[in-house]
């Protein structure tokens, strides 16, 4: 069986991409006990081994591009459950074609039952390559105009080159008057959303310790939002396992009579892997 390539895009930094991978990896293959491979394809500025405590990498993307070794040896176990290919912090131009990191990861798709690729924020080449080698994409965003602007730039540039989206990961939430509902953002976007995920001070705590947030503070309700866009990736269900938190959600759904937008369509999603 060949496993799946997601691209996580955004062309505007700062959003979380690459906490959303290192997340959504880790969830996959805990929860979910999938295979899954991390792929630092942010050739100007890469943050995977960063986020992940490999601030010195042996092997990295840059050496499989430009074929100095084979793709094989370029990945690295982490201890949260996943394989990595960490990007380089000395190389930043690849002049290789845009087809050839869709050539390098097809290598090893039969190894996997997930690869994420983290890519660009930057509407060049090498976002351009990492939505040739995706069957389908993940958009991250945040709830104001600036990023939105951005954010339709790449769901633009993503159906121009016929890549599937699958939709949008609204990140670092505050539940503030003054920012974008999920209603606002996916009538701009035309592109739903499957994830709120809460603005946390434990995100960054997770990060100055090298690890993921749902291993970190697994019962926050970003971690939590994690593993269930997780489920809905690879079409299995998910319980929350706070139980007042499920009864909270029960009885607003009974009192507006209707569930929160981005909870059905994880529930599209989930019906349709």
């Amino acid at each position: 069986m060949i496993g799946k390539t997601i691209g996580v895009i955004s062309i505007k930094g700062g959003v979380g991409k690459t906490t959303a991978i290192t997340n959504l990896g880790t969830a996959l293959a805990n929860e979910f006990d999938k295979k899954v491979l991390l792929v630092d394809a942010n050739f100007s500025a890469p943050n995977l081994g960063l986020h992940l405590g490999n601030v010195r990498p042996e092997s990295t993307l840059f050496d499989v591009i430009i074929d100095k070794i084979g793709i094989r040896k370029a990945i690295a176990k982490h201890d949260s459950g996943f394989d990595y290919i960490p990007g380089s912090l000395i190389h930043h131009k690849i002049d290789k074609d845009i087809y050839q990191l869709k050539k390098k990861i097809d290598s090893v798709r039969r190894d996997y039952d997930l690869i994420l690729i983290d890519t660009a924020p930057a509407t060049t080449n090498e976002l351009i390559s990492a939505m040739i080698a995706s069957d389908e994409l993940l958009v991250v965003t945040t709830p104001d105009y600036p990023t939105l602007s951005c954010t339709i730039k790449a769901i633009k540039l993503a159906k121009e080159r016929k890549t599937p989206i699958i939709g949008l990961i609204l990140n670092k939430t505050r539940g503030k008057k003054f920012e974008l509902t999920v209603e606002d953002i996916e009538n701009i976007a035309e592109v739903p959303v499957l994830a709120v995920i809460p603005d946390d001070i434990s995100a960054l705590e997770a990060l100055s310790l090298s690890k993921p947030l749902i291993l970190h503070a697994p019962r926050k309700e970003s971690s939590i939002e994690y593993k269930k866009l997780a489920s809905s990736l690879v079409g299995v269900d998910y319980k929350d396992p706070r139980m007042w938190n499920r009864m909270k959600k029960l009885f607003e759904v009974a009192m507006t009579n209707k569930a929160p937008k981005h909870e059905v369509n994880r529930t599209l999603l989930k019906r349709l892997r």
